[in-house]
């Protein structure tokens, strides 16, 4: 099975910022369900179990998609594993809220959490998510979580290949001089786009914004790509 994660940048699903690439995850969502109604499980762990963000999700995908939605809630109690197993069995895509992403990080790890993701998209179950929940699959992220506020680079999961940062539009000059100081190359995806990656390789942009590749190995300044699927 093909594994693929959707990294959206940035965008307030509750304002239709990102519905363009909302359209696209529910329709994947139901291809892989067939004949059965499709189930999208909003995991809001970077939010520390934000209910009212999960009645946003479940707003936009049941009301405007038709999608049956459930949340795995881990951060305020403990879980049934199996229980919890058998929300992400269920699952045709995880959609990974944005928060506080090294926060996100350690607890899947430490609660086991991490696991059922792995295996999910081991098994062709497509992820998605928005900041926090777009960043987190990389080498590197670029990040507040540890003081707010206060930009740094921090080790993400190391899923996917590379250094990125989401709300680019927002972070562009401040994430430019980190680029370039370290004379490495990355990503940065705007507010209202996302960028898909399949086996690891990138392969289209979805939405509005813009996807841009970074490069500060020449240490004079920064060499801005705005990607296109033909680069992939």
């Amino acid at each position: 099975m093909k594994r693929r994660i959707v990294c959206i940048g940035g965008g307030e699903i509750k304002n239709r910022e990102t519905l363009a690439i909302d359209a696209y995850i529910a329709e994947e969502a139901k291809k892989a369900a067939g004949e059965r109604r499709a189930c999208g499980l909003f995991l809001p762990t970077a939010s520390h179990d934000c209910m009212p963000y999960y009645n946003t999700f479940h707003k936009v995908y049941t009301g405007l998609f038709d999608i049956k939605t459930d949340v795995a809630l881990s951060t305020r109690q403990d879980f049934d594993p199996e229980k919890m197993k058998a929300k992400f069995d269920r699952a045709d895509f995880l959609y990974v809220g944005g928060g506080d992403t090294v926060f996100m990080i350690d607890h899947w790890k430490k609660s086991g959490i991490l696991s059922y993701i792995r295996e999910a998209y081991e098994r062709g179950v497509l992820l998605a998510g928005l900041s926090a929940g777009a960043i987190c699959w990389f080498e590197e992220i670029y990040s507040d979580s540890v003081i707010e506020g206060e930009y740094a680079m921090y080790p993400g999961l190391g899923w996917l290949k590379g250094k990125i940062s989401p709300h680019y539009n927002e972070r562009m000059l401040d994430f430019d001089e980190v680029v370039l100081y370290n004379r490495f190359r990355a990503w940065g995806v705007e507010n209202g786009a996302a960028l898909e990656f399949v086996d690891g390789e990138p392969v289209r942009t979805i939405g509005q914004g813009k996807v841009w590749v970074l490069d500060g190995t020449n240490g004079v300044s920064v060499c801005k790509t705005e990607w296109k699927a033909d680069q992939a």
